[in-house]
Order: structure tokens, then C-alpha cells, then sequence
């Protein structure tokens, strides 16, 4: 059962999903562009997919990126998961690579001296987050990740741990602090900070859920690659020939 239930991840994390294969034309995006709705809520159209009885649409709104469903009548518009009946799968959208041109300078740390060049963003009391911190030992010497945190609302700690990681000096330090803090944690727990010092790390904080927010980040952890496309962290670690237990 447990081997199933870790095959099973691995494939969710790796994303074996129906893929749309059909992208529409320039012609078609600016049709779809001009729709009234879309010209009102301020919506572009990027890029688009003919799925048969469906579009699947990347869009920017004022700035963020989202993923939607658009009928062919052009009369409905769906938000959330799509199932194909036949298969079972998930439709999905292909992510688009984003701009990392915002997240340049602004990582608390870079974590590993290998060659390959992520860009992580994690909260501190994501159990996903966690679990991919457990195996940062194994990839320390392969990668180069600059990290970023994004503290989802549901984690009532995870801001002011994010805050506390951030306020450690050194690589070493940052890398513990990240990698072993938790709400009980006694240093956590007894924090003092400078004078000025919080409000700098809040500010600090801000930008980088800011940034999360221009590039679509919904959830963590969220991996992109140098070329600014998303990762799977579980596919990372088997393309290292790292065992996920």
C-alpha cells in the first residue's frame, strides 16, 4: 500500500495530466481578446488551446496570471479542474515560463554550490515544503536554488517564521533555520529583534509574496526552473536518482 501510495505522488507531483496539443492562432487570441467580459476585467489573453469542446486559456489580469476554461459558444466561463470522462485525467493548460527577471536580488538565501539554477518558493509550515527540505542534503552539491518565501494565510506561523529565517546571517544558519524551525522551536519561540530591524524583514517579506503573486505562484512549493518554468520538486529528486520515501 505504501509503495502504491508513492507511486501514486509521484505521478500527481510529476503532472501525468491530459495535455491540450492544439494552440490557437494569433487571429483567434484576439478574438477571444475582444470579448466584452475579458475588455472589461481588464483580461489578455496569452495563450490559448482548442481541447475539442473547449478553450483552455492562459490569461493575465492586471498583471497575474491565471488558468481558465472558456466554452466553445463563447457564453461560459470555467474556473477550477475540467475531468475527461474517457480518461479520468485532469485537462489541463501547459505553464507558460514566467519572467524571473523581478525575483533577481531579492531571495532571503541561496541554498546549494551545484550547477543547476531554481528558484524555490516555500512556507514554513507546508508539509509539501518540509518533506522537499528533508532531502536538501542529497541535492546540496547539484543545485543552486535561490529561495523565496511565500507564507500561505491557512498556516497561522508561518509568517513570522518566514521572518525569523529571514533575520539569520550566514548560509549555514539560513540553512538550519530553514530546514529544522517550527512553531516550538525555544530560539523561535524567545526571537528578538534590533530596533527597525522587523519592519525591514516585513518589507523584505512583502516584495517576495509580491513577486509570488505577478508570477502565479497559488501554492508551495513552487520550483521554477533558470528558464522560468515550473518544476516538479518530487521529479527533481528522481531525475537524481533520489528514492522518495
Amino acid at each position: 500500500m505504501i509503495k502504491l501510495l508513492k507511486a501514486i505522488f509521484i505521478a500527481i507531483s510529476i503532472c501525468s495530466i491530459a495535455y491540450a496539443n492544439t494552440p490557437l492562432s494569433k487571429e483567434q487570441l484576439n478574438e477571444l481578446s475582444s470579448l466584452k467580459l475579458f475588455k472589461e476585467a481588464q483580461i489578455d489573453v496569452v495563450r490559448g488551446f482548442d481541447a475539442g469542446d473547449v478553450y483552455l486559456l492562459n490569461i493575465n489580469v492586471r498583471g497575474q496570471a491565471h488558468k481558465i476554461y472558456l466554452t466553445k459558444s463563447k457564453k461560459y466561463l470555467i474556473q477550477g479542474e475540467m475531468v475527461d470522462t474517457d480518461s479520468g485525467m485532469p485537462l489541463m493548460i501547459p505553464d507558460l515560463p514566467v519572467d524571473l527577471k523581478p525575483t533577481l536580488g531579492k531571495e532571503v538565501f541561496t541554498f546549494g554550490k551545484g550547477k543547476e539554477e531554481l528558484v524555490l518558493f516555500t512556507d514554513p509550515e507546508c508539509p509539501f515544503c518540509k518533506k522537499f527540505e528533508s532531502y536538501f542534503h542529497q541535492i546540496e552539491d547539484k543545485v543552486k536554488m535561490r529561495v523565496f518565501f511565500y507564507p500561505l494565510p491557512m498556516h497561522t506561523n508561518a509568517k513570522d517564521i518566514s521572518l525569523y529565517i529571514m533575520s539569520k546571517k550566514g548560509y549555514d544558519e539560513q540553512v538550519k533555520a530553514m530546514t529544522t524551525t517550527t512553531a516550538n522551536t525555544p530560539a523561535f519561540k524567545n526571537r528578538k529583534y534590533k530596533d527597525g530591524e522587523l519592519e525591514k524583514l516585513e518589507k523584505h517579506l512583502d516584495e517576495q509574496m509580491a513577486i509570488a503573486e505577478q508570477l502565479g505562484v497559488r501554492g508551495t512549493p513552487t520550483l521554477f526552473d533558470k528558464n522560468g518554468l515550473k518544476v516538479s520538486w518530487a521529479a527533481l529528486l528522481e531525475k537524481y536518482g533520489i528514492e522518495l520515501k
